[in-house]
């Protein structure tokens, strides 16, 4: 390794899945994070050459420069669907789509429902910093109430455009969403949980149990107009009142994906 390389890196290793590339996110977001983790869990599991990512549009649209596995890129909000056609031709690759709330929880609404309500077996990351980061900061569907953005200057109003969507409760109501959970990345010990709750998801799907998410609140400094340390104040104490991490559904015997698909080819 070069001595010019972050001491973090000399100590803990880059692993073998996570390219060598310059980052391209703002001071103290959460994206790098989590795509470490999923990089992580890759090699640790061995499965970089049957592993197909989606990439999203928004903040994490070059998610293929950093993770070192094959990735497609969608329409924005579509992941869900070409992740879906991914699977059905790969049924034995692991197929994951990491999307914003502002992909995922607006244009994607209508994909990750039906994606989900049918039971397809892919995963999906699904980073949550109540914001659209890469278009300039506006209001997106999990903004909070009263929350400031380029397009809500005076504060969200729920009586005008409605309350937050928490799209993992709103999952949990379709029998054949397996494994909801929601975490954050704001300490060491959240970043532990993420990974074990990101790699749960991946095993389900390698087992075929069925639609997989795990919901990351993550932190945006900049479209918060924090510093990095007040923006995971925020995140820990503010956001997550409205969006409680923890394991929203754990039932992975409910679904029948396997079985209908492999009739279906038939």
């Amino acid at each position: 390794m070069s001595v010019a390389e972050p001491e973090l890196v000399r100590k803990a290793g880059r692993p073998k899945m996570l390219l060598d590339a310059k980052t391209h996110y703002c001071p103290g977001c959460g994206h790098g994070t989590v795509h470490r983790l999923i990089a992580e869990i890759i090699g640790e599991m061995d499965i970089r050459d049957r592993t197909i990512g989606m990439a999203p549009v928004g903040c994490a649209v070059m998610a293929y420069n950093y993770i070192d596995v094959d990735m497609s890129e969608a329409a924005h909000g579509r992941t869900p669907a070409v992740a879906t056609g991914i699977k059905r031709v790969y049924p034995d690759h692991l197929v994951f789509s990491y999307q914003g709330d502002g992909d995922l929880a607006a244009i994607g609404t209508n994909e990750i429902i039906h994606c989900a309500n049918r039971g397809e077996g892919i995963t999906v990351i699904f980073v949550n910093n109540t914001v659209y980061g890469m278009t300039g900061g506006q209001m997106a569907p999990t903004t909070l109430d009263n929350q400031k953005t380029s397009t809500s200057p005076l504060g969200r109003s729920t009586s005008q455009w409605g309350h937050p969507i928490r799209v993992c409760e709103l999952l949990a109501t379709l029998p054949h969403a397996v494994y909801l959970e929601r975490t954050m990345i704001t300490t060491p010990k959240w970043i532990n949980k993420t990974k074990k709750a990101i790699r749960k998801a991946f095993q389900y799907q390698l087992d075929k149990k069925g639609f997989t998410l795990v919901e990351v609140l993550s932190p945006c400094p900049t479209y918060w107009r924090m510093s990095p340390e007040q923006a995971i104040d925020h995140l820990e104490n503010t956001m997550t009142k409205f969006f409680p991490v923890g394991v929203i559904k754990d039932d992975p015997e409910e679904s029948d994906w396997p079985i209908k698909h492999e009739e279906h080819r038939k």
